[in-house]
């Protein structure tokens, strides 16, 4: 298919749309001349088109990895609207809906099949999707590829392994929020050509930008004055769960319509309030960043940051779910350096502590047999004290120095049941494959209806892993079993001698040190944003490489004449040494009976209220001292447990 008309036609006939947006046209044809592309485009400007009108011309599936399940259900919501057959597998689902994409996408019926990268590890899925010809991979969010991106995520980097290994010729990424050193990192990790990037401004013209400073006493008049002032819907992003709660009830009785919404809430009340925003029953939600990535409405007038936003990429991303609709709307960052400290502490909770690396590495070692290492990540994960997503990346930087190479990802545990009689179901299949199934029934141990397989004792009698789980899934599809699965073990090749390097530990402990400092500099650049002199929008399109752009906006707070300076308005005290000698020894007299020592590291996290898996698995919490220094900078607490020797 060319570009020109009949693209023009075919977006008309599907969409209903006469025109197309900027960049859109030229992504599209570069896709369906077979050129794998980056379309970088503001949020709200119609990324999604590009791979939805491209999978209709395409000859087979097009696989779309998203990072948020309200996205990716929002997305087939539409695309099933204007009568094109899209589909979503995930956790949400039962086992019948599952089953039905499946036989969906097995059939042809479903175009476009979305996933998160998660799902890759699952074995079952990918044995079902070795057996689909996938014409396109599409990649949203695709920053979070690129570990000089602010949203990275480990499992991402892995995606250009899988689109190798299951053979698809042509992969689209989509962003909003890319710099240039980001930008060519994604490009060169899918092998994209510089003319195959497709960029439009990044400059909105609608987005009124303010930065007001404001001293946490003034912050809730201020608050008030604003939405008052607002007509339609709006976003507050405030930092922490409890404060999304405690504004929320502000705004309500104040009169406002306002709800909560954050990562705490059960599912079914996150969905609820989204719900209600969308149809307008709800002006106003009060969240955490859990609230937006998935919230696909244009008519939202104003987004106000109670707090201080993490980055310059999450201020742009949490601004541009404003004014979609191309209509004004304002964007409002109530700002001083109170919350500073609770933005870079959350920054220094990440980062493992030498001792955790060490316990990794040693555990490769000690745990590997003739060459493979099976972990499973939570108990990694409270064993090592590293938190999940700290760990996931220390075991992608141990891929990358060649220790350890992923191999496969399965579940340890299969349970099934019959759904129709044992010899019933043997009948409907040759003697070989009779013979098979009746060795895996063998070594499956029956408690009343449901069965767990022993897959240990299976391949040790002879019987190929692979070949067992493909068979379960085929029952499971035929309806003859019902099958469940859980306890995801992730399998890595151990190269012994690079992972009993004597600098391994120190060149991994550097590296997240270094990666600390990187996003602690990019707290300090954003706090350098908030009080520019200068043109907020112009500068703001320069961060993301856009210098097309006028150099003065007229329409944010810098161009009205208003340049803010950013002041601490609560000064918050130290508690004095007894008192913290008094928590430091009363947690450490807590932790001897179970014969515990405590890290000088954790003693810092302990008082700053930082929570890591140690702090959780021994209820530090529940302590008198936990977050007693709460507001107070990080580097500031470990020089008061330096000076105290405590933890010594």
């Amino acid at each position: 298919m060319e570009h020109g008309q009949p693209l023009l036609e075919s977006l008309s006939q599907h969409f209903g749309f006469a025109s197309f947006r900027p960049g859109q046209s030229q992504t599209i044809s570069q896709l369906l001349a077979g050129h794998a592309s980056l379309a970088i485009f503001p949020t709200g400007s119609g990324k999604s088109l590009c791979y939805q009108l491209s999978a209709l011309h395409l000859p087979h599936l097009t696989l779309v990895v998203s990072p948020l399940l309200a996205l990716m259900q929002d997305q087939v919501l539409f695309l099933q609207s204007k009568n094109i057959g899209a589909a979503t597998l995930d956790s949400s689902q039962s086992t019948q809906q599952s089953q039905a994409v499946m036989q969906g996408v097995r059939s042809g019926e479903i175009k476009i099949l979305m996933v998160s990268v998660e799902r890759f590890k699952n074995e079952r899925f990918r044995e079902f999707i070795r057996q689909i010809n996938v014409s396109m991979m599409v990649v949203d969010e695709a920053h979070c590829i690129s570990e000089w991106g602010h949203n990275f995520r480990p499992d991402y980097l892995k995606l250009p392994d899988y689109r190798k290994e299951l053979n698809i010729p042509l992969v689209l990424l989509l962003t909003a929020t890319a710099t240039k050193k980001v930008k060519l990192d994604m490009a060169k990790r899918f092998d994209i050509l510089p003319q195959h990037i497709v960029q439009t401004g990044f400059y909105r013209p609608n987005l009124d930008l303010s930065i007001m400073s404001v001293s946490e006493h003034d912050k809730l008049p201020q608050l008030l004055q604003l939405v008052r002032a607002q007509r339609g819907a709006g976003i507050v992003y405030v930092t922490l769960q409890q404060q999304a709660e405690q504004v929320a009830k502000q705004l309500k009785a104040s009169g406002i319509n306002a709800s909560a919404y954050h990562a705490g809430l059960k599912d079914d009340l996150r969905t609820t309030v989204q719900q209600q925003f969308m149809a307008n029953q709800i002006q106003v939600v009060v969240a955490t960043i859990a609230f937006g990535m998935g919230v696909d409405k244009a008519d939202i007038r104003f987004v106000i940051h109670h707090d201080l936003p993490k980055s310059i990429e999450n201020y742009s991303q949490e601004i541009g779910r404003a004014g979609r609709d191309g209509e004004l709307a304002k964007c409002t960052v109530l700002a001083n350096l109170d919350g500073v400290a609770t933005v870079e502490n959350f920054v220094y909770g990440d980062t493992p502590e030498r001792s955790g690396i060490e316990y990794v590495v040693a555990q490769g070692l000690q745990e590997q047999v003739n060459g493979k290492w099976e972990i499973q990540e939570l108990p990694l994960s409270k064993a090592s004290n590293i938190r999940i997503l700290a760990l996931k990346t220390l075991l992608v930087q141990l891929e990358i120095l060649g220790a350890i190479s992923a191999k496969y990802a399965y579940y340890a545990d299969f349970r099934f049941k019959f759904v129709t009689i044992e010899s019933k179901l043997l009948s409907q299949f040759d003697s070989t494959r009779q013979a098979f199934l009746k060795q895996i029934f063998a070594h499956t141990q029956f408690k009343k209806v449901w069965g767990t397989v022993d897959m240990q004792s299976l391949v040790q009698s002879g019987a190929d892993r692979q070949r067992a789980v493909a068979a379960l899934d085929y029952l499971h599809q035929q309806g003859l079993i019902e099958l469940e699965s859980k306890r995801m073990v992730q399998v890595y090749g151990v190269n012994q001698q690079v992972l009993s390097q004597p600098e391994l530990v120190d060149n991994l402990y550097h590296y997240f040190k270094d990666k600390e400092q990187a996003e602690l500099k990019r707290i300090s650049s954003m706090l350098r944003f908030f009080e520019l002199s200068k043109c907020l929008s112009a500068n703001l399109a320069y961060y993301f490489d856009d210098s097309q752009v006028p150099s003065s906006c007229g329409h944010c707070s810098v161009c009205r004449g208003q340049v803010a300076k950013l002041t601490q308005s609560n000064v918050r005290q130290m508690p004095d040494d007894d008192a913290l000698r008094a928590y430091v020894f009363a947690m450490q007299k807590h932790l001897r009976q179970g014969d515990i020592t405590i890290s000088k590291d954790t003693i810092i996290r302990f008082l700053a209220g930082v929570t890591t898996p140690f702090i959780s698995q021994y209820k530090l919490k529940q302590l008198p001292g936990f977050a007693c220094c709460e507001g107070l900078r990080f580097m500031q607490i470990a020089d008061k447990v330096n000076q105290l020797a405590l933890g010594v």
